[in-house]
């Protein structure tokens, strides 16, 4: 096996598979220092200011003049601060192809009346507000197995009870983005088919006022939401006692139904990567990819998102757009982005991590263009804006920041009810009421965090297994976990503080 990776016969760069040591020959360029996993060799002679190319695309430009075999990393390359902004050929709609021909795949699902299907049966309480969270909180650890073993005994059917719970719905405009964002997250999680049920806990005061969110997400009160103020209730201790015997009456009802045979296009998939190193374009994003244009075939959604690491490499999306309109609302996204990190004293052409740099990624560029690799290679059907509900199928996009808990937290409001979630570095993470499957990017990374991580991807930089198999392999393992087997975050108990809205505005 090679101690390198090339990716592309006109790349600049080869990607070390294990530390390489001076004088060692990659590509037939003598290595200089020593080169950690995951990183860049050059093998050419860069001049200062010239483009750097990895897949076959621009990753930054050199800082300083580069020789062959040395380590190119943020030492030697960057953005270039006049050339940042280069222009990205959009070819709006070039690389669309016909509809593949529909396959079929079953899961054991929960069938809703509304005809959604859901993967996990929970009972939800949120919160209207910060103020309400301990409430909030209270009524749910009455149920948990914890606190009270026996709360959930005859509910078999039950996956649990869960308080999401936020940071945010006060101190805030009225009408403004920010209480937007809120109110569809809100309503997202209040109406999601992973719950059978909800309570929704306010304090009375707050901004967010219960009422008007239900007026502006055109919900009512029913047999499955229930919402009420710690201020009309009388108090804490009152406010939980009722949470309490409304959930208690939800039970049965909940419990009552159970799992049968549903398609695999009811299965809707938020793709998240996060602590990403060098191999995650190479290993764990193509081969969720592979696993994404499997799902298509099979009628399903997979939502991609994090337009601050999809940036410099939207061009690979608007080429699959279907529409120019769904090219143009992503382009409109991007620059949305840039105008929204100027004003805020920010930029969009950096690494947002070190632990990314430590990994091997250098540039915003160089992340992006391996984040995409999950959104496989599927047309890309329709652009939504962050929480809104996704009702196309097949391939799309969710306008998120990058961080992960504030990105799938929108992917769940708009309907997803599975994540899976990609990692060079390692991650702990879940996000109640949709399982998290998440994938290694290295096999280093497996061996250390096993525990936490459900599929391990380096075996494709290892060599012997390909990019199609592991897809293959993620595909089952969704169908699985679909079907009620449980990820490694479900079994750590994650999930009730993953839960971040996305705050945008000024904090009054």
């Amino acid at each position: 096996m090679s101690s390198f990776i090339r990716l592309h016969p006109s790349d600049d760069v080869v990607i070390a598979r294990a530390q390489l040591m001076s004088g060692t020959t990659v590509d037939s360029v003598a290595v200089r220092g020593l080169i950690p996993p995951g990183h860049k060799v050059a093998t050419r002679a860069i001049s200062a200011g010239e483009p750097v190319r990895r897949y076959n695309q621009i990753i930054g430009f050199a800082s300083q003049a580069i020789a062959p075999g040395e380590h190119v990393h943020t030492h030697n390359l960057n953005m270039g601060a006049e050339k940042g902004n280069f222009e990205r050929d959009y070819a709006i709609g070039q690389d669309v192809k016909p509809e593949p021909m529909r396959k079929q795949a079953n899961f054991m699902g929960y069938k809703r009346s509304d005809g959604r299907v859901a993967t996990r049966n929970y009972i939800g309480v949120l919160s209207s507000v910060n103020c309400s969270a301990t409430a909030a909180r209270a009524i749910a650890d009455h149920f948990s197995k914890r606190n009270n073993p026996s709360a959930l005994a005859n509910f078999p059917n039950v996956d649990g009870v869960v308080a999401l719970t936020h940071g945010t719905g006060c101190g805030m405009d009225t009408e403004g983005l920010g209480i937007q964002l809120l109110e569809r997250t809100l309503a997202g999680y209040a109406t999601h088919a992973n719950f059978w049920g909800v309570v929704v806990v306010g304090l009375g005061c707050e901004a967010n006022q219960l009422n008007t969110w239900l007026a502006h997400s055109s919900l009512r009160e029913g047999d499955t939401l229930k919402v009420f103020n710690i201020q009309d209730t009388g108090g804490t201790r009152l406010t939980v006692e009722k949470g309490i015997a409304l959930i208690e009456e939800m039970l049965p009802r909940a419990n009552a139904i159970t799992r049968e045979p549903c398609s695999a296009e009811h299965i809707t998939v938020g793709l998240q990567c996060g602590g990403s190193d060098g191999y995650s374009g190479i290993s764990a994003n193509p081969a969720l990819g592979a696993a994404v244009d499997l799902l298509v075939q099979h009628g399903g959604t997979a939502i991609l998102s994090e337009t601050p690491e999809i940036y410099g490499a939207e061009h690979l999306l608007t080429r699959r757009a279907v529409k120019p309109e769904v090219a143009h609302k992503l382009i409109e996204r991007i620059r949305w982005w840039e105008n929204y990190t100027a004003i805020n004293g920010g930029e969009m052409n950096n690494n947002p991590s070190p632990g990314n740099k430590a990994g091997g990624l250098t540039t915003i560029l160089e992340k992006s263009l391996g984040a995409v690799a999950k959104g496989g290679t599927s047309n890309l059907q329709a652009v939504y804006e962050y929480a809104e509900p996704v009702t196309a199928k097949g391939f799309v996009y969710m306008d998120t920041p990058g961080y992960d808990p504030v990105s799938a937290t929108g992917q769940v409001a708009g309907g997803a009810n599975l994540i899976c979630f990609t990692t060079g570095r390692g991650s702990a993470y879940g996000c109640a009421p949709s399982p998290s499957l998440k994938f290694s990017t290295n096999t280093a990374l497996w061996k250390k965090q096993e525990e936490d991580m459900d599929l391990n991807c380096g075996e494709i930089v290892d060599g012997g297994v390909s990019i199609a198999d592991m897809g293959q392999r993620i595909f089952e393992m969704i169908l699985a976990a679909a079907s009620g087997e449980p990820t490694k975050s479900e079994r750590h108990g994650y999930g009730q503080n993953e839960f971040v809205p996305w705050q945008v505005g000024a904090v009054m």
